[in-house]
Formats: structure tokens, sequence, C-alpha cells
């Protein structure tokens, strides 16, 4: 059983950064791939970017690449979400996943092992 708490979120102008953490319990965090989705008020969950478990190799879906960064640190048994030049299209409550199986590639929302629990994001105009 793996538990993910995530923090970071908030409210910040256009333009502007946050950093996202998920904090994952448990001895066996090196065994997981991670992942961060995000879902806006109506909307499906989206895949928006997953890290390897050695933390060797990433991959991000189009909309977020060059301004997000994802990023794993397995002493703190930690996965960071780095946003930069936030827009108000990336409003939306932002979840931490955690995946035994999945590879470098995109997340199917319905597939995953665990969730925490999400962490509002609001970008203002």
């Amino acid at each position: 059983q793996v538990q993910l708490v995530e923090s970071g979120g908030g409210l910040v102008q256009a333009g502007g950064s946050l950093r996202l953490s998920c904090a994952a319990s448990g001895p066996t965090f090196i065994n997981y791939a991670m992942a961060w989705f995000r879902q806006a008020p109506g909307k499906e969950r989206e895949f928006v970017a997953t890290i390897h478990r050695s933390g060797g190799s990433t991959y991000y879906v189009d909309s977020v690449k060059g301004r997000f960064t994802i990023s794993r640190d397995s002493a703190k048994n930690t996965v960071y979400l780095q946003m930069n030049n936030l827009k108000p299209e990336d409003t939306a409550v932002y979840y931490c996943a955690a995946d035994h199986n999945y590879g470098v590639t995109k997340w199917r929302a319905g597939s995953v092992d665990y969730w925490g629990q999400g962490t509002q994001v609001t970008v203002s105009s």
C-alpha cells in the first residue's frame, strides 16, 4: 500500500511559478514510476508528466513541455512538479499518481495503482 500526499498548490498570476510536492509513504517508492495528472472543472483527468523509477527518464504532455519539470528524490520518497510560466489554462486540481507497470509514456487515468488527494492550482490572468 502506497499513500501519496500532495502539497504546494495555490493562487498565482499568469507567468508565475509553483512547485508541487508529492510525499509517498512506504519503503517501496523506488519500485514505482510516478506521474502528475490534472483535472479542470467539467473536464476529464488529464495526464501531465511522468518520471521513471530511476529518475533517469521523463515524458510530458505537449502543452507543458518546456514549462514544467518533473523530478524525484528517492531519499525523501518525494516527487516534484516545477511549473514555470503558468497560464490560466493550467488551472486545475493536480494529482500525484504511482504505478508499478507504466513506463515513460502517456498514462491512462483509469489504470493507475495509487492516487493522492489532489492540490488546487489557480492561475489568474
